[in-house]
C-alpha cells in the first residue's frame, strides 16, 4: 500500500519549478513575468542565457525522471509505474506551489520517458534534435517528438500502460502548445 504514496510524491516533485528557482538563485527575473511567461528552460533562456536555460532544463528533467526511476527500481507495478510518471508531469503543468500554472512540460516529459526505458527517452530526444537541425525550431522538434513518443512506447516498452502514460503527455503538451501550434500555422513561429 505505501508504493501508492509515489504518485503524489511524484506530483510534489514535479511541483517544484525549476525555472523560478534557478532564476531566484541567479539573479534573473521571474520568468512568469518575462519574455513568453512560461516558466521553461526556452524562456530562461530568452531572460538568462545558455548557462540559466540548461540548469532549468537538467531541473526540469529530473524532475520527472527521479520518482519514475526510484519507482522502478523499487519495483512497483506497470500500472504504478505509468501513474508516477503522469503525476510528476502533471505536477509541472499545475504546480501546486506556484497556483497551478506552471511550464509546457516537454523536459519533464523527456524525464518520465528516460524512467519508463533509456531507449524511450533517447528516441525523444534523437527526435527533437533532428527536428531542430532541420527546422531551427523548439517547439516544432517539441511537437514532432511528442506526436512520436506513443509509437516509440509501443515499439520499445510494448506494454499499454506506459504507452497509454506517453498518449496522456503528449495530449497535454500539445494542448500546452496551442499558441506555439497556431504560430506555426501562421509561419510565425
Amino acid at each position: 500500500m505505501i508504493e501508492w504514496l509515489f504518485v503524489p510524491a511524484a506530483y510534489l516533485i514535479g511541483s517544484i519549478s525549476s525555472a523560478i528557482i534557478i532564476c531566484q538563485l541567479m539573479g534573473l527575473p521571474d520568468p512568469r513575468e518575462q519574455g513568453s511567461g512560461n516558466p521553461g528552460a526556452t524562456n530562461v533562456m530568452r531572460i538568462g542565457g545558455k548557462k540559466a536555460a540548461a540548469m532549468t532544463l537538467f531541473g526540469d528533467l529530473l524532475k520527472g525522471l527521479l520518482p519514475v526511476y526510484l519507482a522502478k527500481e523499487l519495483g512497483v507495478s506497470v500500472e504504478l509505474l505509468a501513474l508516477t510518471g503522469i503525476a510528476a508531469f502533471l505536477g509541472h503543468l499545475y504546480p501546486v506551489f506556484f497556483k497551478f500554472s506552471g511550464g509546457k512540460g516537454v523536459a519533464t516529459s523527456i524525464g518520465v520517458l528516460l524512467g519508463f526505458s533509456w531507449g524511450l527517452g533517447f528516441a525523444f530526444v534523437g527526435t527533437w534534435l533532428l527536428i531542430y537541425k532541420v527546422g531551427k525550431i523548439s517547439s516544432l522538434s517539441a511537437l514532432c517528438a511528442s506526436i512520436l513518443s506513443p509509437i516509440y512506447a509501443w515499439y520499445i516498452v510494448g506494454d499499454l500502460n506506459l504507452v497509454g502514460a506517453a498518449v496522456f503527455m503528449m495530449v497535454l503538451l500539445l494542448f500546452r502548445h496551442k499558441s506555439n501550434i497556431q504560430r506555426l500555422i501562421k509561419g510565425e513561429e
